[in-house]
């Protein structure tokens, strides 16, 4: 691929197609990722499965996509900028179609920093709306403690209704009361996350994607199109490597964005103060909170994301428009 002309609409194309199927395919694990991540008091989920488990029991199925529809309008392009820059960055620093392992870092490294543009307000609008049946599962945990000693008839466990946040009203909010500024709070630990992630992840794939195809001079035939099956192995691989790398850089994220919080939930000043604040009341374990349930995130996304990418629908799309 490096010495490869890139068509940069039919990059944009493959990344947003990919990034759509991905995200369907594993966004219920995400919203288990960001409830456990987020948890710090009342613990009212044990793991991955009894979080999905009583999402669906309390909110229904689709219960388990409450954010998708930010998640699904916005990877589009973040999927597109992230995969359409690594390539280009890669075709960039190469030289007679070689890219040392520097330039695969430094191609990754400009590919996470691109993408922030779009993953920070994506990720900040997601997170509310994924959270919002965690801290609404909260309150009936409360309830009978509370009115343990008032007479009369027991109290009912089923929290009240409340009003379901929407994207547009936590936008609008925002905008009104931050200005474009609320949008991109937790920007630099979107950053501290994104940039390390991609540093890891494009070399790492790139090296094993190109694993039994070496040419006479020992190098990777980057003319060679890996496999469909190559490209998603390496995909998930790298993706599931990378993703627990810096699974800690992604819970202060979370932590940093999440606006409401449970009851005893600590507020955060900055990346500092969050980190700092979690290692003393939680300990160093907290750091890795959906830990597997990242791995199982970004493993098949990345996978996906890879294989379509590879597949060309994007070519063949601006082949069908002429």
């Amino acid at each position: 691929m490096g010495d490869k002309k890139v068509s940069l609409p039919a990059k944009l194309i493959n990344g947003g197609v990919a990034g759509l199927v991905g995200v369907t395919c594993v966004f219920p694990i995400d919203l288990a990722k960001t409830r456990l991540q987020n948890q710090q008091g009342v613990q009212v989920y044990k793991g991955m499965f009894d979080c999905l488990a009583k999402t669906v029991r309390a909110e229904g199925y689709f219960g388990c996509y409450r954010g998708a529809a930010v998640n699904l309008t916005l990877v589009t392009p973040e999927k597109a900028i992230k995969l359409a820059a690594n390539d280009v960055f890669r075709q960039k620093l190469s030289k007679d179609g070689h890219l040392a392992l520097w330039g695969e870092v430094l191609a990754g490294c400009g590919a996470g920093t691109c993408q922030v543009v779009v993953t920070t307000p994506m990720e900040m609008l997601k997170i509310q709306l994924q959270d919002a049946g965690r801290l609404a599962a909260q309150r009936p945990v409360a309830a009978p403690t509370q009115a343990a000693a008032a007479p009369g008839p027991a109290p009912s466990l089923v929290a009240p209704a409340a009003r379901r946040p929407s994207a547009t009203g936590i936008t609008a909010n925002l905008l009104k009361t931050r200005g474009l500024a609320g949008l991109y709070r937790g920007a630099g630990a979107t950053l501290m996350r994104d940039v390390p992630f991609s540093m890891i992840y494009f070399p790492l794939f790139a090296n094993l994607n190109a694993l039994g195809r070496e040419s006479a001079g020992g190098q990777a035939d980057v003319q060679a199109q890996a496999p469909f099956w190559q490209s998603f192995v390496a995909g998930c691989a790298a993706g599931s490597v990378a993703a627990v790398a810096v699974t800690p850089l992604d819970v202060i994220k979370t932590r940093l964005q999440t606006l409401q919080k449970g009851e005893g939930e600590d507020s955060y000043r900055g990346i500092v103060d969050c980190t700092r604040r979690i290692m003393r009341r939680e300990g160093p374990s907290a750091f890795l909170k959906g830990a597997a349930c990242r791995a199982l995130v970004i493993a098949p996304l990345f996978g996906i994301a890879q294989g379509v990418y590879f597949l060309g629908v994007g070519e063949a799309v601006l082949g069908l428009l002429g």
